[in-house]
């Protein structure tokens, strides 16, 4: 071998190695997780109560400019407001907070292939990782301010620790009671729901931990998730008892009172199709080769948690994309079971077709960005015109070129990955890595501004600089744009309690050119318009005359 090509070889074999595939990893992770505005939705939302955190308030019970906010514990909280308040020298408050999903995505991704390790063997912590990173519904939540991911973090955590239990029953128990008990510190209810009865499972249908040293390693993994689960209740107990009361009646009304009826299945199982993608074929793949053997630890635990996550969703009765991430843990160990078992026919094929796929994807992202720079297609542009009517895109040639770089990168890492088993799962992650990349360096101008409430919030702003102080109360707002105007303008919008309110000014919302009547009393000094089309947002204010 001449010293030419043993220099390509070594940068081939760390390029598709560890040094690879952890740049890759970075690489997902990071990019577009700053330099933005917090959007509508939940990466506005949920910085509500970073927010209030970092003002010294709602320190232990989270909240949204002043009001009690239910959806989930404070454990997510607690790391974006730690991380927003020690890169304050460097990033914005709502880009240091973001970070706290890279933090929960990386350990989710970690804590996953650990368990594919122990459970089914080295040679599957590679491509469990890069399945993760290749799921359709993954990407745009690991890159919002979303609290869901720290709890399928700490749902990978208890599945690392319960794989653990054949062979290292006591560390394996410490490990899966801890998840358990910040599973239930990330997401109340549904935490222990996730976690907690796969403990149960285990002892009671695996044969590999039938036997003292295993049952032992159970009892402390459960004593410890039990006991630790405790402490933030106890706490809030003892602080603010009737935030505990309303926690606790709004978590069990949540988790049980809107389940699914029949017609909502159809739509269940569209949106797994799409989200778990593409998890879930390999997984049935896995399953079939392995079903006479269900009850062994490797695969009872992740059809066990499975079913867990698959029951949390009908309870809770919600077919929002979000409420989907619990599958991904489970549907990753079964896929990285079931990846080195693939027949060449079947492996090849899912390799041409992820590459088809995000090659159409990147077609399509390019196209957008056309419409909006070259105003083609017209149909397209006309559309987004019509959405945006004052967005005017700055510097294309730059976005432009870094996108031909980014495109032309997978191409090149994409036809020289070697063949091996793990080639499908790679061109999945690349391809998907490459669509965030591309997408955020061609289209994220245009999110920002469709987005971002900064607009409305500076312009009420300003609006109010001349008033006397006063309180403003609102209606119509939701909770991202609460935030927002807290976030933007310092204005924390207070609720009408039925029908009146005490102060001098009302922010009011009307979706879509629908208008609100008020009493005579209330005359309105400010009007803001939004979007356009369906998305049409016009926010008015209105004074106490």
């Amino acid at each position: 071998m001449t010293g030419e090509s043993f220099r390509i070889s070594t940068i081939r074999r760390h390029l598709y190695g560890a040094t690879g595939l952890a740049l890759l990893i970075a690489l997902y992770l990071l990019t577009g997780l700053t330099g933005h505005d917090p959007w509508r939705g939940d990466d506005a939302r949920h910085f509500g109560p970073i927010l209030e955190m970092l003002q010294g308030n709602h320190l232990l019970f989270p909240a949204i400019a002043g009001q009690p906010e239910t959806d989930f514990p404070p454990l997510y909280y607690w790391t974006g407001a730690a991380f927003a308040r020690l890169l304050a020298p460097f990033l914005p408050l709502h880009d240091g907070a973001r970070l706290a999903t890279t933090l929960f995505t990386a350990l989710a991704i970690f804590w996953i292939a650990r368990a594919a390790s122990r459970l089914y063997g080295r040679e599957t912590r590679t491509p469990a990782a890069l399945l993760t990173l290749g799921t359709l519904g993954l990407v745009l939540h690991a890159h919002e301010t979303q609290p869901m991911i720290a709890l399928i973090a700490m749902q990978a955590l208890t599945l690392a620790g319960l794989s653990h239990m054949p062979t290292r029953p006591a560390l394996g128990g410490v490990q899966a009671g801890l998840g358990a008990a910040l599973a239930f510190l990330a997401g109340g209810l549904p935490g222990i729901m996730l976690t907690l009865p796969l403990f149960l499972v285990v002892i009671a249908c695996s044969p590999e931990c039938r036997n003292p040293r295993a049952s032992s390693g159970l009892i402390i993994g459960l004593s410890l998730a039990i006991g630790a689960s405790a402490l933030w209740p106890l706490v809030l107990h003892y602080q603010s008892p009737d935030l505990l009361a309303l926690w606790w009646r709004t978590e069990w009304h949540d988790l049980w009172a809107e389940a699914m009826s029949g017609n909502d299945f159809t739509r269940l199982v569209e949106v797994l199709g799409w989200f778990a993608w593409p998890l879930w074929p390999i997984a049935l793949w896995s399953l079939w080769r392995t079903r006479r053997h269900l009850l062994h630890t490797s695969s009872l635990l992740p059809i066990a948690a499975l079913v867990l996550a698959l029951a949390w969703i009908i309870l809770h009765g919600s077919v929002n994309p979000v409420s989907m991430l619990p599958v991904v843990p489970p549907l990753a160990l079964l896929a990285a079971s079931g990846t080195p078992t693939l027949r060449r026919g079947a492996a090849n094929a899912f390799d041409w077709f992820g590459i088809m796929t995000f090659g159409v994807f990147a077609l399509l992202v390019w196209t957008a960005w056309t419409a909006q720079v070259f105003l083609w297609p017209p149909g397209l542009a006309r559309h987004l015109v019509r959405l945006a009517p004052d967005f005017a895109l700055r510097a294309p040639e730059i976005s432009a070129l870094t996108g031909i770089v980014i495109s032309a990168a997978w191409v090149g890492l994409a036809w020289w990955l070697p063949r091996s088993p793990n080639r499908a799962p790679a061109n999945w992650a690349l391809g998907m890595t490459m669509l965030w990349c591309l997408t955020i360096a061609l289209l994220k101008p245009w999110f920002d501004h469709d987005r971002s409430y900064r607009p409305a919030a500076m312009s009420l702003k300003i609006a109010l600089a001349g008033e006397r102080e006063d309180c403003v109360a609102m209606l119509g707002l939701s909770t991202s744009q609460r935030t927002s105007f807290h976030y933007f303008a310092g204005i924390r919008p207070e609720k009408v309690v039925n029908n009146e309110t005490q102060c001098g000014f009302l922010l009011v919302v009307d979706d879509r050119g629908s208008t609100q009547k008020l009493e005579r009393e209330w005359q309105q000094i400010w009007e803001f318009r939004r979007g356009g089309g369906r998305q049409l947002e016009i926010f008015r204010l209105y004074r106490r005359d």
